[in-house]
């Protein structure tokens, strides 16, 4: 065992027992109370870029109790749409994309998602974050999602010195035994929403302090 990878696993250890007094991550919510339904993760991840996950999280359960499905998402009046996302930013662009996914989705792939990344990015407005996000929470395959507190904290912490998300994605899949892709997005998140901030980090209440680069 390498010395970065025996940090890394120090690294989730620790995360693992912490972020249990936060929040869960936004799709950990849906699952829980929404099941593994592929579509409504979809749905969710487009809904929550540029947004927090508890703005979202409200907008998502109000969204779901106009429309569920696919067809009934396209059938849903545009103005009554914007109105439900409005909170979550960017609420027209939103509105738009969530419509055309779901037509999407209809038209392409006969009301069923595909569990498969090239299909998933081939749809205009699912990127590859989305894509990942929900390869992993939806259909349990391999995938690292890489959002800006991913990318952030993997560079902060000192186990990876990379420019761009594409660059992080490609060196994660190297560094991280697959059984943690999926998990590692999710501790992240939740540390980088709570103590590992943008700004102003949390450093003196942060458990990783001896296995950060700010430290060593």
């Amino acid at each position: 065992m390498t010395e970065k990878t025996d940090r890394l696993l120090k690294i989730v250890s620790l995360l693992e027992r912490d972020v249990k007094k936060y929040t869960p991550p936004l799709i950990d919510l849906l699952i829980e109370k929404y099941g593994k339904d592929p579509f409504l993760i979809l749905i969710a991840t487009l809904l929550s870029l540029r947004s927090r996950d508890i703005v979202t999280w409200i907008v998502v359960q109000e969204l779901f109790l106009h429309a569920k499905t696919a067809e009934q998402l396209v059938n849903l009046e545009r103005s009554v749409l914007e109105k439900i996302v409005f909170k979550t930013g960017f609420y027209r662009q939103k509105a738009a994309t969530l419509q055309h996914v779901a037509k999407e989705i209809l038209d392409r792939f006969h009301d069923i998602v595909p569990a498969d990344k090239a299909l998933l990015i081939s749809i205009t407005g699912v990127g590859l974050k989305t894509a990942n996000l929900v390869l992993g929470m939806a259909f349990d395959q391999p995938a690292i999602c890489v959002d800006v507190h991913v990318h952030r904290i993997s560079n902060r912490l000192g186990l990876i010195k990379t420019k761009t998300v594409e660059e992080t994605e490609q060196v994660l899949e190297k560094l991280l035994p697959k059984h943690l892709w999926i998990p590692w997005n999710n501790l992240i998140v939740v540390w980088g929403q709570n103590v590992c901030l943008p700004r102003n980090p949390k450093c003196n209440q942060c458990s990783l302090q001896p296995h950060c680069d700010q430290n060593i």
